[in-house]
């Protein structure tokens, strides 16, 4: 009883959580330079025609009338119209969305499971003491490398030397799934190195914690092999903080691919948010910026689901320090 009360609670701060970050996204969006009625028709518009513009528009409503239409729609999967294109935000979002999925799920793929792997033996390697130096230093370089930076170097070297896979080109999946992943590679690359390397510190911290409590010792003394006590009983215990940082990386690499997608051309939500900002496409900001709260807040619930059930004491903490 005490678990379901923790994860509703849990639910509950969520859902709180996104109420808030939508107020601060209308909030936001209506605090940004300039007016929707001087995008819509130019900065030489009469006042009369601003004006009819604004009550088709709903803009001479109160603010709370205005945010209460936007998000009753938004959670109809209405976003609104988009200025420069003329078509409804959700429609694009409906052919660009996969693309971004799939290519944040190749990076994550390769996150998991190069970072972890990576981190295991590091911290198991001599302790984290000098065999684990190659792996340190793979992080320390992982980490410091803007994603800018290291795609615009694989751009330059796939294009200049023809190196096997093309750049610039994609493929849908609806053509070619085979070839549709082939040419996401490249980019799922880039944008997982950082990611790779924060899981590979990650994981090793959490193994070196784990390797020196007491029941590892006592694993030890009872003459378990290295492997057996590292999959049965390492693993499990630093599986949490390993699991909540894949989880915020799940975030960082959907705002990443705003970066990526623009330096391979890959026609995702991304580059659609960076048109919009370029346009002041106020639907597609608020959309955009909405969708990322969403999926940064929900990913962070199911962390906590999970990990709750991989140790069910992370739900009596709170009941046991108020005790």
């Amino acid at each position: 009883m005490d678990h379901i009360r923790w994860l509703l609670g849990r639910t509950a701060t969520a859902a709180l959580t996104l109420f808030g970050a939508s107020v601060l996204i209308f909030a936001a969006v209506r605090a940004m330079p300039g007016s929707y009625t001087d995008l819509v028709l130019g900065p030489l518009a009469s006042r009369a025609e601003k004006a009819e513009a604004a009550a088709r528009f709903g803009l001479d409503r109160p603010v709370v009338e205005q945010y209460g239409y936007w998000l009753r729609n938004a959670v109809q999967g209405d976003f609104g119209t988009s200025l420069a294109a003329r078509t409804p935000v959700a429609a694009e979002f409906g052919d660009r969305l996969p693309v971004t999925v799939t290519l944040t799920l190749l990076a994550l793929l390769l996150t998991v499971a190069v970072g972890v792997p990576l981190g295991v033996y590091t911290g198991t390697r001599d302790g984290g003491g000098r065999g684990g130096v190659p792996g340190r230093l793979v992080s320390a370089f992982g980490m410091s490398l803007p994603e800018f930076v290291l795609g615009s170097l694989v751009v330059f070297l796939f294009t200049r030397y023809s190196l096997g896979l093309t750049v610039g080109t994609y493929v849908p999946w609806s053509q070619d799934p085979l070839g549709s992943v082939g040419s996401l590679i490249l980019p799922a690359c880039v944008l997982a190195v950082f990611c790779v390397a924060a899981t590979a510190r990650t994981t090793r911290d959490a193994v070196l914690g784990v390797l020196v409590e007491p029941h590892i010792a006592a694993a030890v003394a009872r003459g378990e092999p290295k492997g057996f006590i590292v999959r049965h009983h390492v693993l499990r215990n630093a599986a949490v903080p390993v699991l909540t940082l894949v989880a915020t990386l799940s975030a960082y690499l959907l705002g990443g691919t705003v970066i990526v997608e623009r330096l391979f051309n890959v026609p995702g939500l991304g580059s659609y948010l960076v048109d919009g900002l370029d346009r002041r496409d106020y639907a597609v900001i608020q959309a955009g910026v909405l969708l990322a709260a969403t999926v940064f807040i929900t990913t962070n619930l199911l962390v906590d689901l999970v990990s709750g059930l991989i140790d069910p004491r992370i739900g009596t903490v709170g009941k046991e320090a108020r005790g």
